[in-house]
């Protein structure tokens, strides 16, 4: 295994002489993985904002997100009415790491702000994995490993989907993943550390990374990051959240295999295997995520740091997180990736001929087309941000900026999916039918779809429903989206 003092490009550039402590400019051998960096953060930016300025989100997340963010930017509680009136949204999820926003929220304060620091949390991850094959192979090799992984499915469903808490959890796992690849174990430990105040669940990818410590021989930080992710773990899901939540409890604890994390915890190996027997989705999600990396990653036993993620994934009740959609492979892409660069290297000094062969020369170009190729076949945004078609704007995005721009700031609003990102930042925003409270003064509702059965026909009449004792006026009436002003009640 090579490192940072004595991989074959490390000092390009640099003076023999020249001692590391006095360098004011980062080694010339990391600016390419720094332009691929910001080549991707330009890419990433553009799927991600032209997805919000064409009203194409696809959840209330971004919402959500931006609600919380906006409180802390003003140093406040993170109350998200969205969820419910004075609801606080660390009883629903453990993420403080988002309060890292707020001074850029309280100078920009817009969505695209979030979308923007999303874009490049990923993108930077972009330029460690490509920095860190680099060093451990070659610089070509790198910047391919980089391309191949910026491309992964995994990280483009992400910044295809609305702004999410694991944005921040990316690149903290590929710092985590780049330390132990270079040997670095103590700094491995450290940025493994706030990954718990990412999200709860990330308590046991900790304690994962822990048990590869151990595994690699430094038993000591492994076994205190293995106590220490399980312990943050259990303390999120047993007293902070439910001390948050309104009714005591963390609500997705019925999703968990036991109804609990403790039995997560103690039937790990066995939930996961008794998980991919059915349906057939786990198995194809499975597949491709092992396929993008070539099978090889499968050689590091840095691969078993996936494994918490897939756990809770394939053994949870709730199908939407089993297949390949929305953010939830995004955690995954750093992991494999750079177990694929350990597994290299590994396999490189390894006794086996056609194994050394495969490392040393095919598998680099292969996943960088395997990468290519899912683009175009699963028509990954990637494969359109050039497109001239993907920026046009429509009818239905003119219409929805004017329905927008009906809806005055600060009042209190209920939405449904369509407008709740763009009216998250500048008013009190709800759910349909959220605030039981008082009625809202307006209400902002497309009946195109999400209907079940079907979409309500007497639009005012809906919403005075919701509301018993309240008349509602159409002030807004195209392509069946509607926004409506309270006028009595």
């Amino acid at each position: 295994m090579t490192t940072d003092t004595d991989a074959p490009e490390a000092d390009i550039g640099v003076p023999a002489e020249t001692p590391r402590r006095l360098r004011l400019m980062p080694p010339r051998t990391a600016l390419p993985h720094l332009a691929l960096g910001m080549v991707f953060l330009a890419g990433y930016c553009a799927i991600s904002i032209v997805r919000y300025t064409h009203f194409a989100s696809m959840s209330w997340d971004t919402a959500i997100f931006v609600q919380e963010v906006r409180d802390y930017a003003h140093f406040q509680a993170p109350i998200v009415t969205i969820k419910g009136v004075g609801y606080n949204i660390l009883g629903d999820h453990f993420s403080p790491v988002l309060a890292l926003l707020a001074p850029f929220y309280r100078i920009f304060p817009s969505p695209v702000t979030l979308l923007v620091a999303q874009a490049a949390l990923f993108a930077g991850s972009v330029a460690i994995v490509s920095d860190t094959a680099a060093k451990v192979t070659t610089r070509a090799k790198g910047l391919c490993v980089g391309i191949a992984y910026g491309l992964s499915w995994g990280v483009q469903r992400a910044v295809d989907f609305d702004f999410h808490e694991i944005a921040f959890g990316v690149p903290l796992l590929a710092m985590v993943l780049r330390n132990i690849v270079l040997k670095r174990w103590y700094p491995a430990a450290f940025w493994a550390l706030p990954l718990v105040l990412v999200k709860e669940d990330m308590g046991l990818t900790v304690s994962a990374i822990g048990i590869v410590l151990v595994l690699l021989r430094q038993r000591l930080i492994g076994a205190l990051l293995t106590v220490y992710g399980a312990a943050m773990l259990l303390i999120t899901v047993y007293l902070v959240i439910p001390h948050f939540n309104p009714t005591g409890q963390y609500d997705y604890m019925s999703k968990l295999p036991g109804n609990s994390p403790t039995h997560e915890l103690l039937t790990a190996p066995f939930g996961l295997l008794h998980s991919l027997i059915s349906p057939d989705v786990k198995l194809h999600t499975l597949g491709y995520l092992l396929a993008i990396t070539g099978f090889l990653a499968l050689r590091s036993p840095l691969v078993l740091i996936a494994l918490p993620t897939l756990l809770w994934r394939f053994t949870s009740s709730n199908d939407a997180y089993w297949g390949m959609d929305w953010h939830y492979s995004a955690v995954l892409m750093p992991i494999l990736f750079l177990a694929l660069v350990d597994a290299v290297q590994r396999s490189e000094a390894g006794p086996w001929e056609w194994l050394r062969a495969y490392a040393g020369r095919a598998v680099v170009p292969a996943v960088t087309g395997i990468a290519a190729a899912l683009c175009i076949t699963m028509n990954l945004p990637a494969a359109n941000v050039l497109s001239p078609s993907t920026y046009a704007s429509s009818d239905r995005i003119t219409m929805l900026q004017r329905a927008s721009a009906t809806v005055p700031d600060g009042v209190t609003v209920e939405a449904n999916v369509t407008l709740m990102a763009h009216l998250a930042g500048r008013t009190q925003l709800y759910w349909i039918g959220g605030d039981k409270t008082s009625p809202p003064q307006y209400m902002a509702l497309d009946m195109s779809y999400g209907w079940s059965p079907s979409a309500p026909t007497d639009v005012p009449g809906y919403a005075e429903g919701l509301h018993p004792g309240t008349v509602y006026q159409t002030v807004f009436a195209e392509q069946q989206f509607y926004v409506l002003k309270l006028v009595s009640g």
